[in-house]
């Protein structure tokens, strides 16, 4: 599978914010948008085509990509989306136990493959019974959790940090959905982008309730933003590494027809809330990993490197993670006002 139209955002000291579109082995600058939200939002209000408005807008200007990608150039990758005004207009969430192997890694978790299913394991086979309703139906509604506003989104080469109230940090290779909610309330999709979950594993098998505040950490999506990108099936591969060599990877499949919920159900449960569909919105929700090297026993150090490649997603997504001294972070001094 391969997906031609792939937009990265990059900032330079001087020069600000500028998208472009990748043009193997160039990046071709875009005229009169600086972010991916700006270009979807103008081709809502102006009844445009997304893939046709960005063709129209390309310009002659050019990068080589390689050498923004390994972080030699003074433009330096964002986020491949998020609102480019304010992080609180950006809603960072994302669906679980939609693989069959994430399913297995939480039954390890909190019980054991030969006790009964917890019930993690039964969320899973709801979701195989029922996650995937014909048009028109309404499906069960997949586990759901929130990660935080557009601050924590981190960028390709960017470190995801362990904070000091954190028991442990791990990657999680998924696909994120991007959207963004126009002026009369109704999300639309405008693509799909490789995605770093990472959240605290170690604080989660402590007690599956502690879902919620283990997922409220920093991830990265990117570097590209992929604008024609179907949701059917993608396969891929994950890799840690320390001190330059591997020591641990896995071959990684996701898209609908590797999950138990199809992407309508998924985005449904997601867009119910009117919450959710705030115009002028936007959205990065994940929707869910395949494996993750928690699940074979490795534990991430300082300075590990991660990788995540999807074909037909574009350039790996890569960071290194970054475990924060507790004497370098001053927990929060509340006063009464």
């Amino acid at each position: 599978m391969e997906n031609k139209l792939r937009l990265v955002q990059v900032i330079h000291p001087a020069h600000g914010r500028r998208i472009a579109m990748v043009r193997e082995p160039e990046l071709v600058f875009l005229t009169g948008f600086r972010a991916v939200y700006e270009l979807a939002l103008s081709a809502l209000d102006n009844g445009q085509n997304l893939k046709s408005l960005i063709l129209d807008s390309l310009s002659d200007e050019t990068l080589d990509y390689s050498t923004v990608y390994q972080g030699k150039s003074e433009w330096k990758l964002l986020p491949s989306f998020d609102h480019p005004e304010s992080p609180f207009h950006c809603m960072v969430s994302g669906t679980g136990l939609t693989h069959h192997n994430s399913a297995l890694n939480r039954q390890m978790m909190h019980g054991d493959l030969e006790e009964k299913p917890t019930d993690s394991l039964r969320m899973y086979q709801m979701g195989v019974k029922d996650g995937s309703p014909t048009p028109g139906e309404i499906g069960v509604q997949p586990e759901w959790f929130y990660k935080g506003n557009g601050a924590v989104l981190r960028a390709h080469r960017q470190s995801l940090t362990v904070p000091y109230f954190a028991n442990d940090g791990g990657e999680e290779p998924e696909i994120a959905g991007l959207y963004i909610i126009d002026r009369a309330g109704k999300p639309w999709r405008i693509g799909l982008s490789t995605g770093n979950e990472f959240s605290d594993h170690v604080m989660e098998k402590a007690n599956y309730l502690y879902l919620a505040p283990s997922k409220i950490r920093e991830c990265a999506i990117g570097p590209e933003a992929v604008i024609d990108a179907d949701f059917e099936s993608y396969s891929g591969e994950v890799s840690i590494s320390r001190n330059g060599q591997t020591i641990w990877n896995s071959a990684i499949n996701s898209g609908q027809k590797n999950m138990c919920h199809n992407l309508a159900n998924l985005e449904f449960h997601h867009f119910k809330y009117d919450s959710h569909r705030i115009p002028l919105q936007a959205h990065v929700h994940f929707f869910g990993a395949d494996a993750f090297s928690f699940g074979n026993k490795v534990m991430l150090e300082n300075e590990d490197k991660m990788s995540i490649q999807w074909n037909g997603l574009g350039r790996a997504l890569q960071n290194s993670v970054e475990v924060i001294n507790p004497e370098k972070q001053v927990p929060p001094v509340i006063t009464q006002l």
